[in-house]
């Protein structure tokens, strides 16, 4: 009688977890795809490959802002590009992250062209291009002209678009997956080998680098156990910013990630407490939330689509400024090493940009700029210093002593606390 009891008691708990709540997790999907796609309402800055894609990769659609958006990044992304690559900048990512945004919409990519000088290619070619001036700065300075995360993008977006890659351009990212060169300052970068991981199975899966088959599998092994060597006890991979490439790239290495694994009740748990309310986070995790990836794009075929996602009218949200302040200390830390304190009253629950602009109001000896990136505002310059990716340099943000996740934007302040701007070399 107890065992039955038990057992009923179970069965009950597990009903009622949200693991096993089909209809709770359908709900939360279509909110997450509601909130990507009236994302597209509000975005600052040119249009964004990386929400087009998720919304291509989703099973729900609406067709016609989808469209839209289409032809938001056709002018201004493609002209952002084309102003780019007539200025000699490298813009492989950018570049690869607008490919899959044209093949998710079964766009014919033959169709698409860049002009620099007064020779006219197609965005394919100028991709294979961006792709040999990484591989050539690879061999004389042991590195990509931009980063392995933006080489591995690259190397996706011709594969996926049934291009073969260069092999010698396959060998050197295999090469960094064993030497373990995927880190973004003394931390392994997650987010780089789940998109090596994606890209390294697409050219498997197109059988053009049998030369090197062995070495191949190795590096995609490697991969594997990285991740799900990342896996921490809360089921995340990495971080939370992190997961949901991770979980792609898993599902398209071939690992079995059911719904119920922890990974997934990980991204199910911080999507209900609102934890990814940047959009380009909601367009790496909703993908992996349906168990897709971005090499689904490959086979994508835009048939019978569903075209039933509404987006309901919304009431404006007013957030009112906290009455309770917290003070927050900033320190700067030069390329030198030279460091600088300084304090500020702030409202509890300001993001770090607004703490930054109050500091920069009230403090003549404080200044920083910003650009904008497919994440949001990040620093470019701190009391006149810059860290450019150019120099492989950045501003490392921590508080009290622990590494933000998060940007400036998106990172809100609590407590009272002391925020280190670093500048860092990668």
């Amino acid at each position: 009688m107890h065992s039955l009891v038990i057992i009923t008691v179970l069965l009950a708990f597990a009903a009622g977890s949200p693991c096993n709540n089909e209809e709770s997790n359908n709900e939360l999907l279509l909110s997450l795809n509601k909130n990507l796609l009236r994302s597209l309402e509000t975005q600052e800055g040119l249009p964004n490959p990386s929400i087009h894609l998720a919304l291509r990769l989703s099973d729900h659609h609406n067709l016609a802002k989808e469209s839209e958006h289409l032809n938001q990044m056709k002018n201004h992304l493609h002209n952002d590009i084309q102003n780019s690559l007539s200025n000699s900048r490298s813009v492989v990512g950018i570049l690869a992250l607008y490919t899959l945004a044209l093949k998710s919409s079964c766009y014919d990519l033959n169709t698409v062209t860049f002009t620099v000088g007064a020779k006219t290619e197609t965005l394919l070619t100028h991709l294979k291009k961006q792709m040999e001036q990484e591989k050539e700065h690879l061999a004389t300075s042991h590195r990509p002209l931009t980063n392995y995360y933006q080489y591995s993008l690259g190397v996706l977006g011709l594969c996926v678009s049934g291009i073969r890659v260069n092999h010698h351009v396959t060998n050197k990212l295999i090469r960094a997956v064993e030497l373990e060169h995927f880190t973004h300052g003394d931390v392994q970068s997650i987010d780089t080998y789940a998109m090596a991981g994606m890209a390294l199975q697409c050219v498997k899966g197109s059988g053009s680098h049998v030369q090197n088959a062995a070495e191949l599998d190795t590096a995609l092994t490697k991969i594997q156990q990285t991740l799900l060597g990342a896996r921490r006890d809360d089921g995340h991979i990495g971080n939370e910013f992190s997961t949901g490439l991770a979980v792609q790239a898993l599902l398209a290495m071939g690992s079995h990630i059911s719904e119920c694994s922890s990974s997934m009740e990980a991204m199910r748990t911080d999507a209900r407490s609102n934890v990814y309310h940047n959009p380009m986070a909601i367009s790496q995790i909703l993908p992996a939330l349906q168990q897709k990836s971005y090499l689904t794009v490959k086979s994508k075929q835009c048939l019978n689509e569903d075209n039933t996602l509404v987006l309901e009218p919304t009431e404006p949200v007013v957030v009112l400024p906290s009455g309770t302040k917290v003070v927050v200390t900033v320190e700067v830390v030069t390329s030198s090493g030279a460091a600088s304190l300084y304090s500020v009253e702030v409202p509890k629950g300001s993001s770090l940009l607004e703490a930054l602009e109050l500091l920069s109001g009230r403090n003549a000896g404080f200044t920083f700029e910003k650009e904008l990136s497919l994440w949001g505002p990040f620093l470019s310059a701190v009391n006149g210093e810059q860290a450019r990716q150019s120099d492989r340099r950045y501003w490392h943000l921590s508080s009290d002593g622990t590494a933000l996740s998060q940007g400036i934007g998106d990172y809100k302040i609590q407590t009272a606390q002391k925020i280190t701007l670093q500048n860092t070399s990668y």
